[in-house]
């Protein structure tokens, strides 16, 4: 039973841990996703002081412990999943019981297949962060990286933008940055977060421009 005393990165070192236990063979969704996560949460906390870091280092580490494939028909139940496996956890480690409700909803509002609106500043950050995380060249590389696994094609053969036809991200890769990436920066919560979103889409789009030249058309 921990107490009052564990520090930040004590805590840290067992979020990692039952992150660690819970960890599925996903490149787009390791370990390293939940570092980046926390890193990027840690920049807009500089703006939020009256939020509670620790219930956002939580979630952040803690978001992805039921991370059901994009294509999974139960894909929108996985937050939800998540939050009432991180709870468990948590308690198991002595966690406090006080925060655990602020945990839980940061963790099942982070995802967009849920579509739950954020209603506390910590899980506003935590879905910031986490939607920053698909944006910009760490992004991209998860987009191909899970369109792989998915058997997905890398771009249209002869259309690639989409002009006569309808844009279908489960079928072509690329298609991903206009069906979902392109709307990310709207959606964030704070402001910081939408000034980072809208950078990383900026260099999305630039690529996307220079694939097309490369790829061909027709």
């Amino acid at each position: 039973m921990h107490t009052s005393t564990q520090s930040e990165q004590d805590w840290c070192q067992e979020f990692v841990a039952i992150a660690t236990a819970a960890a599925e063979d996903d490149g787009a969704h390791d370990i390293n996703h939940l570092h980046r996560v926390w890193k990027t949460a840690q920049r807009l906390l500089t703006d939020y002081p009256r939020a509670d870091r620790l219930v956002v280092q939580a979630a952040c580490y803690l978001h992805d412990l039921v991370n059901l494939p994009k294509n999974h028909p139960d894909r929108a139940q996985a937050s939800r999943l998540a939050a009432e496996k991180a709870c468990t956890a948590l308690r198991a480690v002595g966690f406090y019981p006080d925060k655990l409700p602020l945990v839980a909803h940061a963790i099942e509002a982070h995802s967009f297949s849920a579509a739950i609106s954020p209603v506390t500043i910590e899980a506003q950050i935590v879905q910031d962060a986490d939607r920053l995380d698909a944006l910009g060249a760490v992004g991209l590389a998860r987009l191909f990286y899970t369109a792989g696994r998915m058997g997905s094609a890398l771009a249209h053969p002869a259309d690639v933008l989409a002009r006569d036809r309808t844009l279908d991200d489960r079928a072509y890769a690329l298609d991903h940055i206009e069906v979902k990436l392109a709307t990310l920066p709207a959606t964030m919560q704070t402001e910081a977060g939408r000034r980072l979103g809208e950078e990383r889409l900026a260099w999305l789009i630039a690529f996307r421009q220079t694939f097309v030249e490369e790829w061909g058309e027709g």
